[in-house]
């Protein structure tokens, strides 16, 4: 079927990718990305386990934001995907309006003005939130032939796993959360 002809009810927004074992790309691998948009143009998500070099205290700095909370200034940054790498987003549940926000699944937000980083400096942001530069992007019909191919797994997003588990565990989480153990998959690329 072309992604033309892909049925709405098979699109994967509010979803997580998880990197198969055998996902090389160092982008990916042992990845999860939450996708929030998916639909016939193609997909864009957010990797939320990719620490990067930066904590938010230092995002701030650049941006001219200050900040005297020394719990907020000392959250990680993470890598959301290689594209736009120099552009933030801020992942969250907050049901406030901010500048720039896109909704999507069952209350999660994608944010990417300035406001909600200034009420974050101010203790007022959203109470759970992610920063992260870039994104992950696929063009139409692109993230169909990778799950073809068998490089991701796919699930419903559990926010607790986005929010509250350590970056660390979430690749086994997520992947736990549908049921497959990765220790008992094959590092291996292939079809049956």
């Amino acid at each position: 079927m072309s992604a033309a002809s892909t049925p709405a009810d098979s699109f994967l927004a509010d979803h997580f990718l998880i990197a198969m074992p055998s996902l090389a790309d160092p982008n990916f691998a042992r990845g999860v990305t939450l996708l929030c948009q998916h639909d016939q143009d193609g997909a864009m998500g957010l990797t939320i386990n990719r620490r990067s070099d930066f904590l938010l205290g230092e995002i701030f700095r650049q941006m001219g934001i200050d900040t005297r909370l020394p719990e907020v200034a000392g959250l990680p940054v993470l890598l959301g995907g290689p594209v736009q790498p120099d552009h933030g987003f801020v992942l969250h549940d907050d049901p406030r309006d901010w500048g720039s926000t896109l909704r999507f699944g069952r209350g999660l937000a994608i944010t990417a003005s300035r406001d909600v980083l200034e009420a974050m400096a101010r203790g007022e942001g959203p109470a759970r939130a992610l920063v992260v530069l870039g994104f992950a992007g696929w063009g139409a019909g692109q993230l169909e032939a990778e799950l073809t191919e068998n490089a991701w797994l796919t699930g419903p997003v559990d926010p607790a796993i986005v929010f509250d588990m350590p970056l660390e565990s979430r690749w086994r989480a997520a992947a736990d959360s549908i049921g497959v153990d990765l220790t008992r998959l094959s590092d291996a690329v292939g079809h049956a």
